[in-house]
């Protein structure tokens, strides 16, 4: 079976919830899986110099809110920019690792509920509380999943995930790795559905 696509994504990042509403129908058009694979890009930042799309320059920072809202119409996409922004979503992030370890067909759910609670329904899911009530509706134990986010060893599983990205140089999200190869970037879905297609170009 041909190995998974890799999908490092932050909660935060339109972009990623852009890509991530996409990318598991692309994988499956060539027998793909997706493995997200869930990062603090404000880690991520700090080891490589970035800063969220929001605070930059003026300019850019207008532009971008702009191209959120435009992409995702481009891409019949429903999106609502947060009125809370950028957030940190550390609990939603763990709560990601611990569900694919103990109960993995939930993980992906999960995944897609969390970044449609942020971006569709103004939701903020940095909150430990709102990541309970997003798991509840997808059928979690919302006590229990709080209860594992808190554990030392799934705290430890973030900062390694965090620390794998930062290896490989990744400095935005969502950095999408097939086949080794590295795309980076929402808009990068054209290019990444020739690779599948064609092979490598």
């Amino acid at each position: 079976m041909p190995d998974p696509i890799d999908f490092y994504f932050d909660f935060s990042s339109p972009y990623s919830y852009l890509a991530s509403e996409q990318i598991d129908a692309l994988a499956a058009r060539h027998g793909r899986s997706v493995n997200y694979k869930p990062v603090l890009l404000g880690a991520v930042f700090k080891a490589s110099g970035g800063v969220p799309l929001t605070e930059s320059y003026g300019p850019k920072a207008r532009y971008s809110v702009h191209d959120f809202e435009r992409s995702a119409r481009f891409a019949g996409i429903a999106y609502r920019h947060p009125s809370k922004f950028p957030i940190g979503a550390v609990a939603a992030s763990r709560a990601v690792l611990w569900l694919q370890q103990h109960q993995p067909e939930r993980a992906t759910p999960f995944v897609h509920a969390v970044f449609r609670a942020l971006f569709r329904d103004d939701r903020d899911v940095s909150d430990p509380a709102v990541v309970a009530e997003v798991a509840q509706a997808v059928g979690i134990d919302a006590r229990r999943l709080l209860e594992a986010v808190q554990q030392q060893d799934v705290k430890d599983q973030l900062k390694t995930r965090v620390e794998e990205a930062v290896a490989f140089g990744m400095f935005g999200a969502p950095t999408i790795v097939v086949d080794g190869e590295v795309f980076w970037g929402n808009d990068r879905l054209p290019q990444i559905e020739r690779w599948l297609s064609t092979g490598p170009f």
